[in-house]
């Protein structure tokens, strides 16, 4: 059997914890930023962590990180 392909976008956007749980960044960060509030810009800063439904579809689409 060959080994399984690391889905590159995925491993691009999701980092996992020491838990088995991903983190991710928040998104509306990347452009048109002037009409957002300093208050909204700032809150989108910090990461969230991937719904626990969707664990299962990171698990698959990265095996080995």
């Amino acid at each position: 059997m060959p080994k399984m392909k690391t889905n590159r976008g995925a491993a691009k956007r999701f980092k996992r914890t020491a838990s088995g749980g991903f983190k991710r960044a928040q998104s509306h960060r990347r452009h048109i930023l002037t009409k957002k509030s300093t208050k909204r810009k700032r809150h989108l800063r910090s990461g969230e962590m991937i719904h626990e439904a969707d664990v299962k579809m990171c698990n698959r689409m990265m095996p080995y990180v």
